[in-house]
């Protein structure tokens, strides 16, 4: 008795790049129109993380461009990553995926309240040629940051142990969209049983030739929408059960562009752009940006973070900023432009010592030219200091690490072993950058604000345009300022 054979084409860690989308859409038209030359069942799905804000077609639509191209690719099911659930409202995602035509899936995810919005499923059940596949989603568990957010997200290992033996009474085979990471997605097929395919995402990896972990097929598509992922399920009729499993990734690059979509996308970027073009405001003059010393712009987010979170002082590094603001009216999309990074405030408590090296790296061009991939950032590289409530004096012809020369905060000389509470950014305290920050203590993170509405703010309040130009750092040999 012949095989069925049921195919998956799914995509992953899209982060709103927009240019490849059109050519995705060529390349999922055509394999679904080869494989219909069969009668082959095909389910279309995405492994999380296809926004960003980083995109002003995302970020000047809250994610409506990315809904409108997903429905036109004829996504079927989609599980959230971290950037949908972590850089987006609850109202947000109300107004996407309420009367979205394909299945949201998150086994892990709920409401702080314990229950799951309308639009939002633990697992589906889809029939395909007589058989029951069932497929379930799960997001990674940064639950320090979902529950400031009303969410709460789940340990996905021992919750799956579960829901993966409830539904597996009722199928014939189980696929997992995991925006977990492949790590995880290896631990969750030696430990849990029962799941025939794993689709993985989150750390971007690209499987050309899809893993085996005993009885799993584990596949990912890589990131930015370079691939599509093909997964081949061949069913036995007799026992019911997966008899063989392949995959495999084509390359979109050489695909020609599908011109629906890419007039799609260009509606939505003006409609977005036009949005974002609004006046907040009129800077009577420019406020520039330096990576590799002292600024005013600099200086003003620093002081935002400290007014934002309340403080004894503030460190942030300049690279955060990928541009200054000239004279003239300042718009919400300019903001977007030179601080594009889905990064959050956070206080932590941070000893004298720790602060003191930081400011040491800071001096050091091999800290200031650090390039950074990942945990939010959406810059080029590290930058110097931008610092508030803190003077520093230093030496630069002095050692490295052996710069400074005073230190104080808030007025008072630096005391090594005092705890200070500082005011930073969430990307510190993943051990990004600096040595010294991830030491901090009593981490407290605000949400959902990012960096680029604390600049936002800072800019309407009374006085901060003239404090952002007083500086904090003082050369020692001549008591000037950079």
């Amino acid at each position: 008795m012949n095989r069925t054979l049921i195919h998956i084409l799914h995509t992953n860690d899209i982060h709103s790049h927009f240019e490849e989308m059109p050519r995705i859409q060529t390349v999922l038209d055509g394999l679904r129109r080869e494989l219909s030359k069969t009668d082959a069942v095909c389910f279309t799905v995405d492994v999380g993380d296809h926004m960003d804000r980083v995109r002003v077609e995302t970020e000047g639509t809250r994610g409506r461009a990315n809904r409108a191209v997903m429905e036109t690719a004829g996504y079927q099911m989609i599980t959230l990553g971290n950037n949908e659930l972590l850089t987006f409202s609850k109202p947000d995602l109300d107004a996407l995926f309420t009367d979205a035509p394909f299945e949201v899936l998150a086994a892990n995810v709920e409401e702080a309240k314990g229950e799951q919005p309308h639009w939002l499923r633990r697992w589906t059940v889809r029939e395909a040629e007589g058989f029951r596949i069932g497929f379930l989603g799960v997001t990674i568990p940064f639950q320090n940051f979902y529950r400031l957010l009303g969410w709460n997200v789940s340990d996905p290992l021992s919750l799956l142990a579960q829901e993966v033996a409830r539904l597996r009474q009722e199928v014939d085979a189980v696929i997992l969209l995991s925006h977990l990471g492949l790590g995880n997605d290896r631990r969750l097929a030696e430990a849990v049983p029962g799941i025939d395919v794993i689709l993985g995402s989150h750390t971007h990896h690209l499987l050309e030739v899809p893993e085996r972990v005993g009885p799993t097929l584990i596949a990912a598509a890589g990131k930015f929408g370079g691939h599509v992922g093909h997964v081949t399920l061949e069913m036995d009729p007799v026992t019911r059960r997966v008899a063989a499993l392949s995959g495999r990734c084509l390359p979109v690059r050489e695909a020609p562009a599908d011109e629906k979509v890419r007039e799609q996308i260009r509606r939505f970027r003006l409609e977005a752009k036009n949005t974002l073009s609004e006046p907040i405001l009129e800077l009577s003059e420019p406020l520039p940006v330096d990576w590799h010393r002292e600024s005013p712009l600099g200086n003003l987010l620093a002081d935002g973070l400290l007014d934002w979170v309340g403080a004894d002082c503030s460190l942030v590094n300049a690279g955060q900023l990928l541009g200054g603001l000239k004279a003239g009216p300042v718009s919400r999309g300019r903001l977007h432009e030179i601080c594009p990074h889905p990064i959050n405030p956070c206080r932590i408590l941070l000893s004298g010592a720790s602060i003191r090296c930081t400011l040491e790296e800071s001096l050091l061009q091999e800290y200031q030219d650090k390039g950074i991939r990942g945990f939010g950032f959406r810059g080029k590289q590290l930058g110097t200091i931008n610092m508030a409530g803190i003077k520093a004096v230093f030496e630069p012809a002095a050692p490295p690490m052996e710069k400074l020369r005073e230190v104080r905060v808030a007025g008072a000389p630096l005391e090594e072993d005092e705890l200070y509470r500082v005011a930073t950014i969430d990307m510190f305290t993943f051990g990004v950058g600096y040595t010294e920050i991830k030491k901090g203590k009593e981490i407290e993170y605000f949400l959902p604000e990012f960096l680029r509405d604390i600049l936002a703010h800072q800019l309407h309040r009374p006085g901060a345009l003239r404090q952002c130009w007083i500086p904090r750092w003082q050369l020692q040999e001549r008591d000037t300022a950079l």
